[in-house]
């Protein structure tokens, strides 16, 4: 949840900005910025974060998130506000947009950081309101190099009456922004505990499905190779028998005295002479003699190596507890080879989760969902989705000549509820239909259907059942 307008007035009141020295500009990930500021007695990175659904602005009190390459913003802001000083920081019309005037030697920078979830930006101007550059550049909105913006004007306030807004239950021994900034980093940590999981559990289980379909093979295989006597006999009847057969022929029925004189039919490759068929049956009995080793050995290699993938499967779920879960998996995923990261992520987007023996799917983004519209689900499967509320799609994939049983159908609505916006409610109103039943809407954003034949579910988030779809405590079940 983004911060409100109520909010952000008591973080800029706590923080008290105007006079701070703008130290250095850091990048901690593509979405965000930090700004070291200092002032006597008094120093500290303001986080500034544009990722929809965490959008925020606080100070940064923990370890320092790790840092990338700076971006093309971050450089310009660098090179325009390093060594200046904050001589007014206010939010404008109580309307979730932040306006810091820096000055540095004479020169004066308006930097409007706009926290609006999915259309959050940091723009920053010259007192002339002319836009010098972009966080993220929107040619639409004019919100490019060259263009005017000028939010004191250009932003009405419609419907501030319509909702009322109030601040968040917080200790008030502690100040707001280490609340704001311990929740968020709860709900980043677990959102990547999330991730990570799927990845890893994705990885093991593509290494015990590889090698149980190696083994599948190999066990077809051996059926043909165990019995490679028969080519031996089948050889010396042919050489026995070689006055009746002639080139061209299909096969040669006779008496097989390796069994009790009872009738054989052997057949031939007709193109060969009857010397050249006889040859070719001893070749295949000693292809199938040698053969039949090798799988032997293969077979007993491949259950040693299944053997050893689930006793790494069992060690890590007797390692894991909620407090090393994080620092687990990352310690597993740094021992995997990055090819193979690479291709487990790209198999399936979003999220999979296991329920009785169906799987469900769960897309988090626009782009997640459209691309399992698109490529991961058949008509059959199901999918749902939250009524009121935006939200990520849910599928339960079908099982051919299975029902989907209530408890499934349950687990797929708590994922539908916990990854939409009716999440902090704790309940939603549902609907389910078949893919089959979904319609593409026309000049819409990316993944937006019309479902149809849908069915009403209601779900209030049963915690025990998340606990065991997405808790921390997961490696642990049998």
């Amino acid at each position: 949840m983004s911060l409100n307008w109520k909010e952000i007035d008591l973080i800029l009141h706590e923080l008290d900005l105007t006079g701070a020295l703008i130290q250095k500009i850091r990048q901690p990930d593509f979405k965000s910025l930090l700004l070291d500021l200092y002032k006597p007695g008094n120093a500290f990175p303001l986080l500034i974060n544009l990722n929809q659904g965490n959008v925020r602005l606080h100070r940064l009190t923990g370890n320092n998130p790790r840092k990338v390459v700076l971006q093309r913003f971050a450089q310009f802001l660098r090179s325009r506000i390093n060594g200046g000083r904050i001589i007014s920081a206010v939010q404008l019309n109580n309307d979730r947009i932040i306006k810091i005037i820096s000055l540095n030697g004479e020169e004066e920078t308006f930097i409007y950081i706009r926290l609006w979830g999915g259309a959050s930006n940091i723009i920053v101007t010259d007192n002339s309101h002319t836009i010098l550059d972009a966080f993220y550049r929107r040619p639409k909105q004019n919100e490019v190099s060259g263009g005017t913006y000028f939010p004191e004007e250009t932003v009405p306030g419609k419907n501030k009456t319509s909702k009322v807004f109030e601040i968040r239950e917080y200790d008030k021994e502690k100040s707001f922004n280490d609340f704001i900034e311990k929740s968020y980093r709860n709900i980043e940590s677990n959102s990547e505990i999330i991730t990570l999981r799927s990845r890893v559990e994705s990885i093991i289980n593509s290494k015990e499905y590889q090698l149980e379909s190696a083994l599948s093979g190999l066990n077809s295989r051996i059926n043909n190779y165990e019995n490679y006597d028969q080519y031996k006999e089948q050889a010396e009847l042919v050489k026995a028998n070689i006055y009746k057969i002639h080139r061209g022929d299909t096969f040669l029925e006779t008496e097989n005295y390796f069994n009790n004189n009872n009738l054989i039919k052997i057949y031939l490759d007709s193109t060969l002479s009857p010397g050249e068929n006889s040859e070719l049956l001893f070749t295949k009995y000693k292809k199938a003699k040698s053969g039949l080793k090798n799988i032997i050995e293969e077979i007993n290699n491949l259950k040693k190596n299944l053997k050893n993938i689930q006793k790494e499967k069992e060690n890590l779920q007797k390692e894991v507890t909620p407090e090393n879960e994080l620092s687990k998996l990352k310690e597993y995923l740094a021992g995997v080879p990055k090819q193979i990261q690479l291709k487990e992520k790209e198999k399936i987007p979003g999220l999979q989760f296991t329920s009785g023996s169906f799987t469900i799917l769960a897309g988090r983004t626009a782009t997640e969902n459209d691309l399992l519209l698109r490529k991961y689900v058949r008509g059959n499967d199901y999918w749902l989705h939250t009524r009121d509320y935006p939200g990520g799609y849910i599928f339960i994939k079908l099982i051919k000549g299975k029902s989907i049983p209530l408890e499934t159908l349950l687990d797929a609505g708590n994922l539908a509820v916990f990854f939409s916006k009716a999440k902090n409610s704790g309940k939603a109103d549902l609907y389910y239909t078949q893919v089959k039943h979904l319609r593409r809407a026309k000049d819409s954003k990316k993944g937006t259907v019309l479902p149809t034949n849908e069915k009403n579910l209601s779900i209030s988030i049963d915690e025990k059942r998340l606990n065991r779809l997405l808790g921390r405590n997961r490696y642990e079940e049998n």
